[in-house]
């Protein structure tokens, strides 16, 4: 009860600050509550998925590194995992799932997967008021050892891989009509050369057929939104990917797909925050997948970074909320899995308080006039305003553990379930 008044005070104070800029702290507040994460599932089990018993699905360039101890080995463990989580972070959110955590009673293949293989998931994601996500599993298959899937020159194993991204696009519509809220069903593949290739054009050929012929059937945007995802390179394709990032723009805009940016499928020297407004221009929404990659595309823990402020301020200054979907992709069995959702979700919303609660009309007002050295000034000053006192408040607000009063909570689960399991 002390420390809740405590950070009311301090809230005020801060609300005071920024009303002094212009800010008014409790519109940006009202504006974060109305912005949705997607939750990756495949951080809870590292990958894993629940085909052949659990086995682990690392192979096409995924790689989860770390043993510590407890993941999910179950699909009902995976859930409560998440309910965790979700239940330590303030707002409404959603959940990412991948076709290979599919329940079913017997080996099922993946171009034959159904919706009632995630009629679970769906009913789970109802009784929690969540929304649902969707991928395509296109890695750790037979079909996917020679590297290639949806490009592949084996016409039946690139049939395949097609009759699968129907049955994805399927499963997703599926969703998104139960929930009452469009699915974004993402589309990555694996495929590459490690070393340099002689031929470009074929593959790339054969990856736009197979994204004509999976896209064929229509969806009510209502249930499903198709998104395509592009990489720099991978592991065991670096010197050639066929999905490049200049491919699926130019796929996404001709076709009316989303394009789907991740922060760590760029060169170390690039970075997604100054793609944003470069491609909405010319696509009506895009989905975003946030990671962190450190010399590579590692998929660390997301933190308070400044390109995951940079980010989140480009959504907030060019208006681009509306239109961007917002999920996480990272993965690490290094330190305890439920608080990796926990420091990476919370770091994904402070970024988006942070650049709510910025004065944008006074840096505005100093760009527009030609006043660059009071727009870096004040860049700078902004830095040290008190959004951690608002971010307390809207904690509280939510019933949620402010600052790290989480991670107490984190080791209890710990103690009481995940530390239990074999």
């Amino acid at each position: 009860m002390g420390d809740s008044k405590k950070i009311e005070t301090a809230y005020e104070a801060a609300k005071q600050r920024y009303a002094e800029l212009g800010v008014d702290t409790d519109v940006a507040i009202k504006k974060l509550e109305k912005i949705p994460i997607s939750l990756h599932c495949w951080q809870g089990d590292d990958v894993g998925g629940f085909e052949e018993k659990n086995q682990g699905l690392s192979g096409g360039g995924i790689m989860a590194t770390g043993a510590y101890p407890g993941k999910a080995g179950t699909p009902d463990q995976l859930r409560a995992d998440i309910e965790k989580a979700l239940s330590l972070i303030p707002g409404k959110h959603r959940l990412n799932l991948h076709a290979s955590y599919a329940e079913t009673n017997k080996k099922v293949e993946r171009d034959a997967l159904l919706p009632e293989h995630f009629a679970t998931w769906i009913d789970w994601a109802k009784q929690n008021g969540l929304g649902m996500d969707f991928n395509g599993t296109f890695f750790a298959h037979p079909n996917a050892e020679s590297g290639f899937t949806l490009a592949s020159a084996d016409e039946e194993i690139r049939k395949f891989w097609v009759r699968h991204a129907i049955a994805c696009r399927r499963i997703g519509a599926q969703m998104g009509k139960a929930l009452a809220t469009p699915c974004v069903t993402n589309m990555w593949i694996p495929d590459g050369y490690k070393d340099i290739p002689v031929d470009r054009k074929a593959p790339r050929q054969r990856l736009k057929k197979s994204l004509d012929e999976m896209f064929e059937q229509k969806f009510d945007k209502n249930h499903l939104l198709d998104a395509v995802e592009s990489k720099l390179f991978g592991i065991g394709s670096e010197c050639y990917v066929v999905g490049s990032h200049e491919f699926y723009l130019a796929y996404a805009v001709q076709n009316k797909t989303l394009l789907c940016l991740d922060t760590g499928h760029f060169h170390p020297t690039e970075v997604v925050s100054d793609k944003i407004s470069s491609v909405m221009t010319f696509l009506d929404e895009i989905l975003l997948h946030v990671s962190r990659g450190v010399r590579w595309d590692s998929d660390h823990v997301v933190i308070l970074a400044d390109e995951l402020k940079a980010l989140a301020a480009e959504l907030v200054r060019g208006d681009y909320l509306d239109r961007t979907h917002i999920g996480l992709d990272f993965f690490d069995a290094s330190i305890n899995r439920v608080a990796a959702w926990l420091i990476g979700t919370r770091a994904m919303i402070k970024a988006l308080l942070i650049a709510l609660l910025e004065p944008i009309q006074l840096l505005r007002q100093a760009e527009n006039s030609g006043d660059f050295t009071t727009r870096l000034a004040s860049l700078e000053e902004i830095k040290t305003l008190p959004a951690g006192a608002v971010w307390d408040y809207y904690c509280i607000k939510k019933n949620v553990p402010p600052q790290d009063k989480w991670l107490a909570e984190v080791k209890k689960y710990e103690m009481k379930v995940t530390a239990k399991r074999p």
